[in-house]
């Protein structure tokens, strides 16, 4: 028997289900038995009634389901254009063009862009400048081996729709593109592919043969990186591209190096550096990822079969010579107890006095280390007060040991093995087996006390995930305290200005506490050093010594420096093995691009660079050392102005990272792609495959139906929209989407305008007003030149957000608006009013793709190339054309004030007929007594009608009386109002109802304005903005009301 076969039983009279109280025994069940036993039969009912109701629906009639109607496939475009040659325009009718699709709009056109000269330099027919001025940017040149990501499509959309706004504002511009060899990054990819193709190092090739192979790479990778860089829009100057190893910027190099060297800002020192012993070089610390660990953590780290453990603090004891006293002491790493020289306590802390000036044995080696007293290395409360030095493999320690000439030992050799200094028993242990080894030892001499979890950051190297070595090396160092004077003094005194503001004070923190840079890198690709080492014959050569090494330009120019230096001694010259740091080289990019240190057109004409655009993250690295080296070595700054984007995260937050799949390349937000290929990306990188996995369910969360197709334009816009001045963009896919969707809205508002132009129709000579505007073509030609002022101004500040909003709202003005309008207007109008309703929508439509160019440069080129042109326009290009300004003619703030008042009215009275649920047939009364607003309105019926669908026709008067019964209200200012009849159609009891409502509300709006107005000290203390604001608010609650009150006097005496 089924639960439904046992239902409980219901009082057929108030519907309640009866309980027994009784239990099978006769005894009474407990109120809590009652309840449950309730509660379940409450349950059981629910559930027969859901299944009694399926059983009647199963055995009903089903309706027959409605045949879909098949959609047509939309036909494949086929662009028949010849590369670099113009578009072959296909007519809009075509079938593959009915709907809007990037991959169609967007073919083509760079091509031509390029090989017509596009975007080359315009001068005057003399060669000069134009008298409109210059602007000129220097694109940041990213990896020649790298892949584009979304922070390089962000730079590329901000850059180029200040350069092709500038460029349209009939300005001489210059977008210089290039590429960075990326010394160690390149090698690292290259190192890695030998490796694993034919299990060979660079030391098996030898440098030369090596670096050939490097080449090869950077050729294939250059051109794909090139290509992505064309889709992407970026208006270039390709015939001036340069690459850092170019000979010409190797030559800019070599020369800055020979100069800084001579006059001794750049100098050989034996500092401590980033050592990566993966890489076996030193790197910067733009290359060091610092990782937090909490406390204990295994962290995985090459070379090593085990994971190595970090975020323990291990205590040890260290025996004090000629006593039996131990001074206990901690670190992090043990195994660098091998290059301790020192062991410091504070001079005031009583506990250690008597030990000042006194030995400790170190536990493994022969050495007696001095305890020194220090205030800088020791905080006393702070673990025992007690801190071992090891200057030759930690920062604060090398300088501590500066401070009191204590030795420094390196125990390390380039490979991370233990050397020599640390005696035959650990010599050629790797670091981190001997940090286990240490450990044990200490343990079996007694002098282990304990461990315990300790927070600390792992620097480790971000090309390899190698944990970085302090390590002592002689390096090429430049000294940047005098330099950084200047570039502080740059920006103070407003040749350079920085935005945003934040990232100015960030400058002057860099600068005001700048270290000197290494430039030294153990690496085969790059720019080699220019300096030599001379061997004197009988002499001790020490290459730590600067004074045995000589710049050149050439072999021929260091030996004449070296028998300067030795007139009377034998010697050979030996280059130094070290290249320089990437960085080095892109410090110059802004004149060495130009043709520095020759005196050039292109110096003269376009140094220093208008602006320097760029993230902020690289500001120091890059932005700041362009800075120091361009007024060191032109004497001049390299460019007036910089502005530091954002960076651009997840739609959550989190950074964009590899291992989180939330990696976004700017290729498929452009032709879209699905999840499975998404994930198929992954494993051709270089993730572990424990991180692949968990970048496959970082990919399903960010893109659960893969990135939708959104093309160029629509990401270059979402990217400039995103730009509000702040540190991070939230990157939503679903957002640039959106911007997509506008693109639609753009090409099909063209199509449907070049319709109703028609194929006969011929622009006037020059843009500008005939007289027989009508008021919709005024107001929105009043929008119009204000949108141009706003966004000129917008763009003049670097203001993306309003400009790009600015230009979003007016084209949804012309499209929703005046499109809509013009329709009855070109339809049913006269002539004349046909004429020039055309002519305004010419106007528009050439503006509006104008506008939107230096953002969107495809879809405008592309619809513009449709539009007639006039006979005095001569640009064969959109990207020639001239941007849209101010025009004083068309600023006619009274007509546009009238045509508000006729949306106003439209607004109102769509918002009754949707209250009431008027679809169609609708009768609406536009009342004012007030006589500009009444002959506004009058004059503009047809408009009104035009926009309100579910109406044929409006009546306007000029009093309540003629307004007949069964209306209700809403008031559109204190003098107009609208009126919809609603008898007929409506619940008249539900719909007084309401109105009570919304007059109580109004009320009490009202009241709270009238207390405000009436609040002691009011008249003196508000301000005059703040009382005109509470006037207008006061007038328009007393006209909601009295609208109001009327609407329900209509309604009772329609329910009479």
């Amino acid at each position: 028997m089924s639960d439904l076969d046992k239902l409980p039983p219901v009082d057929p009279a108030t519907g309640e289900i009866i309980i027994n109280p009784l239990k099978e025994d006769g005894t009474a069940k407990t109120p809590k038995e009652i309840e449950k036993e309730k509660k379940k039969a409450e349950k059981l009912l629910k559930f027969a009634a859901k299944q009694a109701k399926k059983a009647t629906s199963d055995s009903a009639p089903k309706k027959a389901k409605k045949v879909k109607k098949e959609v047509e496939p939309i036909p494949e475009f086929v662009d028949r254009t010849t590369p670099g040659e113009k578009k072959i325009l296909v007519s809009l009718e075509d079938p593959a063009l009915k709907a809007y699709n990037p991959a169609n709009v967007e073919s083509s056109w760079y091509d031509w862009w390029v090989k017509s000269g596009a975007f080359d330099p315009e001068f005057t027919a003399d060669g000069k400048i134009k008298p409109e001025g210059v602007f000129t940017i220097p694109a940041p040149p990213p990896n020649v081996t790298g892949a584009l990501h979304i922070g390089h499509a962000l730079t590329i959309s901000i850059q180029d729709s200040l350069i092709r706004y500038n460029r349209m504002k009939g300005k001489t511009v210059l977008f210089l593109p290039g590429f960075d060899h990326a010394g160690i990054a390149t090698q690292s990819v290259v190192e890695k592919q030998i490796w694993a193709n034919e299990k060979k190092t660079r030391h098996d090739y030898g440098r030369e043969a090596f670096v050939e192979k490097v080449w090869e790479w950077k050729d294939e990778y250059h051109n794909r990186i090139k290509n992505q860089i064309k889709k992407l829009g970026a208006s270039y100057d390709w015939s001036r591209e340069a690459f850092t190893l170019d000979p010409s910027l190797t030559n800019a190099v070599v020369d800055a190096f020979v100069k800084l060297h001579d006059e001794g800002t750049i100098y050989r020192a034996n500092r401590l550096v980033n050592w990566s012993v993966k890489l076996n070089t030193a790197i910067s610390n733009l290359e060091v990822e610092n990782k937090d660990v909490k406390g204990r953590t295994l962290m995985s780290v090459p070379n090593y079969d085990e994971k190595v453990e970090f975020g323990v603090l291990t205590s040890l004891a260290y025996p004090v010579i000629d006593s039996d006293e131990k001074l206990i002491i901690a670190t992090t790493r043990p195994e660098t107890l091998f290059g301790d020289t020192g062991i410091a306590v504070h001079p005031d802390d009583d506990r250690y006095k008597h030990l000042h000036g006194k030995f400790v044995q170190h536990p493994f080696l022969p050495r007696k280390i001095p305890i020194v007293t220090d205030k800088e290395a020791v905080d006393m409360e702070f673990g025992t007060g007690a801190v071992k030095i090891t200057p030759a493999h930690d920062q604060n320690d090398y300088n501590t040991g500066k401070r009191h000439n204590l030795e420094f030992i390196n125990i390390l050799t380039d490979d991370g093995f233990l050397n020599e200094n640390c005696g035959p028993e650990w010599e050629g242990m790797k670091r981190f087996d001997a940090r286990k080894r240490v450990i044990e030892q200490l343990k079996e001499k007694g002098l282990y006390v304990g461990q315990e979890d300790n927070e600390m950051t792992i620097p480790t190297c971000s090309r390899s995930g190698d944990v970085i070595e302090p390590l002592l090396k002689p390096q090429w160092w430049v000294a940047q305290g005098d330099m950084a004077k200047d570039a502080i003094a740059a920006v103070k005194e407003g040749k350079i200005t920085i935005t945003p503001k934040s990232s100015e004070a960030e400058y002057f923190h860099w600068l005001g506490n700048i270290q000197d840079w290494c430039i030294s890198r153990q690496l085969w690709w790059g720019h080699r050093c220019p300096v030599y080492f001379i061997n004197v014959e009988g002499h001790e050569n020490d290459r730590c010594d600067g004074e045995f090494w000589v710049a050149g330009r050439n072999i021929e120019e260091a030996q004449e420096k070296a028998a300067a230096k030795f007139p009377d001694a034998k010697f050979t010259l030996e280059q130094d093995e070290d290249v320089l740091d990437t960085w080095f080289s892109s410090g110059l990019w802004p004149f060495s691009t130009l043709g520095w240190p020759e005196k050039t057109t292109d110096m003269a004409n376009f140094y220093p660079f208008s602006m320097l655009e760029t993230g902020w993250d690289i500001l120091f690295f890059w932005v700041s050392r362009m800075i120091l080296l361009g007024i060191k070595l032109t004497g001049s700054i390299p460019f007036k102005e910089v502005f530091c984007h954002s960076l651009v995260r997840d739609a959550q937050g989190r950074k964009m990272s590899k291992s989180l799949g939330n990696v976004v390349d700017p290729l498929d937000v452009i032709a879209g792609i699905k999840l499975d290929d998404l994930h198929a990306k992954l494993l051709g990188g270089n993730l572990d495959p424990r991180e692949v996995e968990k970048a496959k369910l970082g990919q399903k969360e960010s893109y659960p139906n893969g990135i939708p197709q959104c093309g160029t334009d629509a990401m270059r816009f979402a990217l400039c929209a995103y730009t509000t001045g702040g540190r991070d963009i939230n990157l939503d896919i679903l957002r640039v989407e959106g911007y997509r969707k506008f693109c639609n809205k753009i090409y099909q508002a063209t199509k449907f305008a070049l319709l109703r132009l028609g194929d006969d129709y011929k622009p006037a000579d020059k843009e500008g007003l005939t007289g027989n505007e009508s008021l919709v073509e005024k107001w929105i030609l009043h929008k119009l030149t204000e949108t141009a002022k706003n966004v000129n101004e917008a763009l003049d500040k670097r203001d993306f957000l309003n400009s790009t909003s600015a230009i979003y709202e007016f084209w949804y003005l012309v499209c929703d608006v005046f499109i809509e309008n013009s329709k009855y207007l070109i339809q049913e109008g006269t002539a004349t009013e046909q004429k020039s309703a055309k002519d305004t929508l010419y106007i528009l439509l050439d503006n509006c793709l104008r506008l939107i160019h230096p953002f969107m440069p495809y879809i405008s080129e592309e619809m513009w190339q449709r539009l007639p042109k006039r006979s005095t326009e001569h640009a064969q290009t959109i990207v020639k054309a001239s941007y849209p300004v101010y025009n004083k003619g068309f600023d006619n703030a009274e007509a546009a004030n009238a045509y508000e008042l006729v949306l106003n009215v439209t607004k109102e009275a769509r918002s009754l007929l949707a209250e009431y649920g008027i679809l169609k047939n609708g009768k609406v009364f536009v009342e004012s007594a007030h006589k500009a607003s009444y002959d506004t309105a009058a004059s503009q019926k047809d408009s009104i009608v035009s926009l309100i669908k579910a109406i044929d026709e409006v009546t306007v008067v000029s009093s309540a009386a003629e307004i007949p019964e069964g209306c209700v209200l809403k008031a559109v200012n204190p003098d107009v109002n609208v009126h919809l009849l609603v008898k007929g159609h409506v619940d008249i009891d539900a719909e007084i109802a309401k109105a009570q409502k919304k007059l109580e509300k109004a009320a009490k709006s009202k009241e709270g304005i009238e207390k405000t107005i009436n609040s002691k000290d009011y008249e003196s203390k508000a301000n005059e903005k703040a009382k005109d604001a509470n006037k207008v608010k006061l007038e328009n609650s007393v006209a909601e009301i009295e609208g109001l009150e009327a609407t329900i006097e209509n309604l009772k005496r329609l329910n009479l």
